[in-house]
Formats: structure tokens, sequence, C-alpha cells
């Protein structure tokens, strides 16, 4: 039981430190080669900018963007792939995919890069499915999402980051993603336990129509129509004895 559990564990870091280890290459080749490649990001509106919705979560502006991103992207995609693991791959690549397009399509002009997108989706996901879902674990990991990165929520008001190098419609793209996703996978992957006595309720609780219904037909005839059952009477002798 151990050893399973052990294999669990290594097995739900391995996609995201091949993810994270990605991210850091890219901005060491950049670093190295002293490049930029950020032209590869997402320019809302125009065709070139359509490969960014994939490569952009590689791309970072510098090295403090890089390592602010990095933490969490790790955190939340191994708690994916820890407790939705027959789910994980497919919420990923939704997620890119979902949060980069409506970012292509609703931007600002410019080019937008970074895993912030990813991260947002990652959390709401990660936030709004155990409560859908009504599972005990996975609302206790809700909520030490919220715990963790509630405050992600901030990060989808402009007004609060007038600057044009933060792209708050990615982080608003992100969280729209992770909601979607969280519903429309609300009965896919784990689910409750559904235990005896809540079936027992139900069952208690439905009306027998068929009884009901048998019921309310036989009161509409007149008694003599309905069909009775069969009587077995018992039969009772007396007999008397005489006095000597």
């Amino acid at each position: 039981m151990q050893t399973t559990e052990k294999q669990r564990v290594i097995t739900s870091f391995f996609i995201p430190a091949l993810f994270l280890l990605s991210m850091w290459l890219v901005k060491i080749a950049e670093f190295i080669f002293d490049i930029r490649l950020s032209f590869l990001g997402i320019t809302p509106l125009r065709l070139q900018g359509l490969p960014g919705i994939i490569l952009s979560p590689f791309l970072h502006g510098d090295w403090n963007h890089l390592m602010a991103n990095s933490v969490p992207i790790f955190v939340l995609m191994a708690a994916l792939y820890y407790f939705y693991r027959t789910l994980a791959t497919e919420i990923l690549v939704l997620t890119v995919l979902l949060s980069g397009f409506w970012l292509w399509l609703g931007a600002r002009s410019g080019v937008h890069i970074g895993a912030s997108g990813l991260i947002y989706g990652l959390a709401i996901f990660l936030m709004f499915s155990g409560f859908f879902r009504r599972e005990n674990r996975l609302m206790a990991l809700s909520f030490v999402v919220i715990f963790l990165y509630g405050g992600l929520i901030w990060g989808i008001f402009p007004e609060l980051f007038p600057e044009k190098n933060i792209s708050w419609e990615g982080h608003l793209s992100g969280i729209i993603a992770g909601l979607v996703l969280a519903w429309f996978y609300r009965k896919k992957g784990p689910q409750r336990k559904i235990y005896s006595w809540e079936t027992e309720e139900e069952e208690e609780e439905t009306p027998d129509t068929n009884l009901s219904n048998s019921t309310e037909n036989q009161s509409e005839k007149p008694y003599w129509d309905i069909p009775q059952p069969d009587k077995k009477y018992l039969k009772v002798v007396y007999r008397f004895k005489r006095k000597p």
C-alpha cells in the first residue's frame, strides 16, 4: 500500500517537473544566446499570434516573472495530477487552449506571454471542482488552494495593474476556463462516495406509483365491480350434551 502511494506521488510530480524544466530551459536559452523569444507569444486577432496559445506559457519577460510563476505552476499541476490523475492531462491541455484562445480573441493589442493564465485556470479548477463534486478530499483541497492562492482574484482588476506589461486579460481568461472545466467535468473522475443509508432514504421518499394508481382506479369503481380476494371461512360446529 505504501509503495503504491509512493509511486502515485512520484508520478504526480513528473509532468509538473517536466513542464517547469521547459520553462526554465527557454529562459536559459534566451540568456545564453542573447535572444528574445517573446515575439512567439499571443498577439490578439493576428494569425501569427495563434501559435502563442501553446507557446506563451513557456515564455517570460524576465527572471522575476519566471520565478514568480514557477512555484504555483508546480504546486497546482502536482495537485491536479495527484487528485485527478485520470483527467489531469486533458484538463491541463484544455486550460492552456481555452485560456489562450480567449486571450487571443479579447485582449489588448500587444504580445502576451507567461503562464499566468494557466496558473489562474488550474487554481480555479481545483477551487471549484471539489465543491461541485461534494467529495470530502477534493473539498479539503479546494480550501487549501483558496488559502494559498485566493488572492489571485485581485489580478483581474485592470485598475490595480495600470502597467501595460501585466496581462489582466490572461488572468480573467484563465479564471473562466477553470470555471467552465470544473463544471463540465464535475461528473467525471473522482466522485463522492454514496452510502447505503442515502439510497435507502431515497427509496423511502419515492412513492409507489403503481400502488397509488391502482388504488385510485379502484376508488372510482363501484364496490360490486371491484374484484374481491378469495375468502376462506372457518366453520365452527357446536355440540351440546344433555345432562343425564
